[in-house]
């Protein structure tokens, strides 16, 4: 019997099987989560007008406390001042994070790529 050529499919290298490729991102998700949890727990301080004002924020950008030297207003309306300064803060940046939510939404068809990513900053 004379031998036939084969001329099959080239052979594809090997993908990644789906199973595989699930446990990854639930692994990222698991990590991602964690550190989620871990800037929570974490705040920056920053000073400006050299130490006039302090803003503390969380790594999940929520401003905890706007502090004011007593010099630069009438002593008796800075807390309400500073209380004032960090819900206006703090609506801008849930704002932000609503408009970039929207924003990235059209790119992923609402995909709920924001879950999948577990949720970062409150978005």
């Amino acid at each position: 019997m004379a031998k036939k050529s084969f001329r099959g499919k080239p052979k594809k290298a090997k993908s990644p099987s789906s199973s595989n490729l699930v446990a990854q991102m639930q692994e990222m998700q698991e990590q991602m989560a964690a550190q989620q949890e871990e800037l929570a727990t974490e705040t920056v301080s920053v000073t400006a007008g050299g130490g006039a004002i302090t803003v503390v924020i969380t790594g999940h950008q929520r401003v905890e406390s706007i502090e004011l030297q007593p010099e630069l207003v009438d002593p008796e309306e800075i807390e309400m001042l500073q209380d004032m300064l960090v819900a206006a803060v703090n609506a801008a940046i849930e704002q932000s994070q609503a408009l970039a939510a929207q924003r990235m939404e059209g790119l992923t068809g609402g995909l709920g790529i924001n879950d999948l990513l577990g949720g970062l900053g409150g978005i």
